[in-house]
């Protein structure tokens, strides 16, 4: 690769990191090539973008980027692949879905949501979490809730008014 080839290699990872709130680090590299493109097929389906980088380039982006990544260059070593994707938890599912069959992906670290996960053991701890939308859908039902407790009791409470004005009403 020449260096203009890495000069454009590390601006576009730079770019896709700054433009990215959420993205994961993994070790994809004892896949065979079916597996990989099965993964590649997963992650299309769920809109995640996989990108097998050099660690060195990965840095250098990293170093170049508008945010602080520097809990993340320790895991820099082995094979590295980034996911990134706009959902924090679909990635994390993913990986749990895929290592149901195999053992890989390895996640190494995350950023979601301007916090650093780091290891593999953070893997449930990212699944649970949830997206934007589930949490406005959370809040939604939450705010609902009274209100419709509200309507119910007017309902109910008309219909028992109504019988006893009718009552009152049989009895002159």
């Amino acid at each position: 690769m020449t260096r203009d080839e890495k000069i454009k290699v590390i601006d576009n990872l730079t770019q896709k990191i700054n433009d990215s709130k959420h993205f994961y680090l993994t070790d994809i590299s004892e896949l065979n090539a079916d597996d990989t493109n099965m993964l590649r097929r997963k992650c299309y389906e769920k809109d995640i973008q996989l990108i097998v980088v050099k660690n060195t380039l990965l840095k250098k982006a990293l170093e170049k980027s508008e945010k602080e990544y520097n809990e993340l260059f320790d895991v820099l070593k082995n094979s590295t692949s980034v996911m990134f994707s706009e959902t924090g938890n679909s990635p994390a599912k993913l990986i749990k879905e895929f290592r149901k069959v195999l053992d890989r992906p390895v996640l190494k670290a995350a950023f979601v949501e301007e916090s650093f996960y780091i290891g593999d053991d953070q893997l449930d701890v990212l699944s649970k979490l949830k997206s934007k939308d589930e949490l406005l859908g959370d809040l939604i039902v939450l705010l609902q809730s009274p209100a419709k407790n509200v309507i119910s009791a007017l309902q109910s409470g008309g219909v028992t008014l109504a019988g006893i004005i009718k009552t009152f009403s049989e009895k002159e």
